[in-house]
C-alpha cells in the first residue's frame, strides 16, 4: 500500500513541476492515480473506462474538415496526413471500412488528400500504366480465346 502511495506521489511530483497546479488539484490527481494503481495490480478495470471509451466516439474534427485539398485529418486523433489507410491500422488498430462506418463515412469518399490522389493519377499516366494494363488484358483474352 505505501510502495503505491510513494509511486504516485512520484509521477504526480514529477508531473506538477511541469505544469503549475493548485493544492486542490494536487490532491485530487494523487487520489485519482492511487487509485488507479491499485486498480492495476489488484486486476480490476477502472470506473472511468467507459466514460473515455464513449468520448473517443465522437469525432475530432466535422466530416467537412476532415477532407481537404492538401490533407485528409483522421477524425480520431486530429492528426493531419496524405493518406489514412495505414494511420488507421497502425495507430488505431481498425480498417478503413471500420473508420468509414463509426463516422459515417461514404464509400465513395476517399481516405487520401486529393492533392496527392491527383499526383500520383498523373505519375501512373505518366508511366503508361494503364497503356500497359490494356497490353495485358488483351493478351491475357488471346490466350483464353486460343485454349
Amino acid at each position: 500500500m505505501a510502495n503505491l502511495l510513494e509511486m504516485a506521489a512520484e509521477i504526480v511530483a514529477s508531473h506538477a513541476s511541469t505544469t503549475p497546479m493548485s493544492k486542490e488539484e494536487l490532491i485530487a490527481e494523487l487520489n485519482d492515480l492511487h487509485q488507479a494503481l491499485s486498480a492495476i495490480e489488484s486486476g480490476t478495470a477502472l470506473e472511468g473506462g467507459a466514460e473515455q471509451e464513449e468520448t473517443s466516439q465522437a469525432p475530432v474534427v466535422s466530416r467537412k474538415k476532415a477532407f481537404g485539398k492538401d490533407k485528409v485529418v483522421c477524425m480520431i486523433c486530429g492528426k493531419p496526413m496524405k493518406t489514412l489507410a495505414r494511420h488507421l491500422k497502425t495507430a488505431h488498430g481498425m480498417t478503413a471500412s471500420e473508420y468509414r462506418k463509426q463516422f459515417d463515412i461514404p464509400r465513395t469518399q476517399p481516405l487520401a488528400a486529393r492533392a496527392y490522389s491527383e499526383s500520383r493519377r498523373q505519375m501512373a499516366i505518366d508511366r503508361g500504366l494503364g497503356e500497359n494494363l490494356a497490353k495485358a488484358r488483351a493478351q491475357k483474352a488471346k490466350s483464353k480465346a486460343k485454349k
